[in-house]
């Protein structure tokens, strides 16, 4: 297939690059620094582009995978950071959508990335794809950012909306960040370590990208979370007794608000969330649960750096 992503040179585009590389797709990647793209993805794409009016009206793409999105954690949503954010999501979906229409031949697929962020901070409630959102910047953002890709729909496109988890692997997201602080014995809970923490290992998480672009019955919301959803603090210690070290330290919830104003309530709150929707299509998952998921990430970086 002929498959445009947006977002290739990031922790989640760039393990996907590869995994489509090797099943011999042609990959079109949409980057603000085309240099740096080939730097990172080398012979995996065949096409590169900046804009996409670069993309001729004759184009064949089967499937588009938009992953674009500035990173949402550890900075103030000033006002414009907030636009930012808005920006990177929505505005590069605005683009796509009118991509979409130019198009001579219309695309089969739309795979759009979102967040378990939807949900809100919904305490210890049990959210599925149907569940719905608590009203704050990360639900609104979502939603938006959602409900553009689905007009997708009006071309005849099949559109997938995918909701992710704290997503584990050595190579990048939150668990590279923790392993130096938990390494050196300074790892511990945010907070009360109460809130839910919904997660998946990336193999899961681009195995279900791959169902989704396979399977053409698929269509709609489907949460890209582990069906184990464990707490922070069940998190931290499993993390730290993995590493064989302790887990004493903990960031108060006060200092946390004090560094990252409203961005903190990110950390503080917490989604329970089931990927009901792609385990009802049969999807099985590789790392059902977090002490295997979180050895399998630890066994590799250790073989990694010996």
């Amino acid at each position: 297939m002929n498959i445009l992503i947006t977002g290739a040179t990031g922790f989640l585009g760039r393990a996907l690059c590869t995994q489509l590389h090797a099943q011999n797709h042609i990959l079109w990647v949409y980057t603000r620094n085309t240099a740096k793209a080939r730097q990172l993805l080398g012979e995996k794409a065949k096409h590169f582009v900046s804009r996409f009016d670069e993309i001729p009206d004759d184009a064949s793409i089967d499937a588009i995978v938009n992953l674009a999105g500035e990173p949402i954690l550890f900075k103030r949503w000033t006002k414009k950071r907030k636009q930012q954010l808005e920006n990177s999501r929505i505005g590069v979906t605005d683009q796509l959508l009118a991509l979409i229409r130019r198009l001579d031949k219309k695309p089969e697929l739309l795979i759009s990335g979102s967040a378990v962020g939807y949900y809100g901070n919904r305490g210890d409630r049990k959210l599925t794809e149907a569940s719905h959102g608590e009203e704050d910047f990360g639900h609104r953002l979502c939603a938006a950012w959602e409900s553009r890709a689905i007009m997708a729909r009006a071309y005849g496109v099949r559109v997938c909306i995918v909701r992710t988890g704290v997503v584990l692997d050595k190579d990048g997201g939150m668990l590279q960040g923790l392993l130096p602080p938990f390494k050196l014995g300074l790892g511990g809970r945010i907070g009360n370590g109460r809130q839910w923490m919904s997660w998946i290992h990336l193999e899961d998480w681009i195995g279900i990208v791959m169902m989704l672009i396979a399977r053409r019955d698929l269509d709609g919301i489907f949460n890209a979370t582990a069906p184990l959803p464990v707490t922070n603090a069940y998190f931290t210690a499993m993390l730290a007794k993995l590493l064989h070290r302790p887990a004493f330290f903990h960031i108060p919830a006060p200092v946390l608000r004090l560094l990252l104003g409203e961005n903190a309530e990110v950390l503080l709150g917490g989604q329970r969330v089931f990927p009901k929707a792609i385990s009802d299509a049969g999807y099985e998952f590789r790392f059902g649960d977090l002490r295997g998921a979180l050895g399998a990430a630890i066994s590799s970086c250790n073989s990694a750096s010996e």
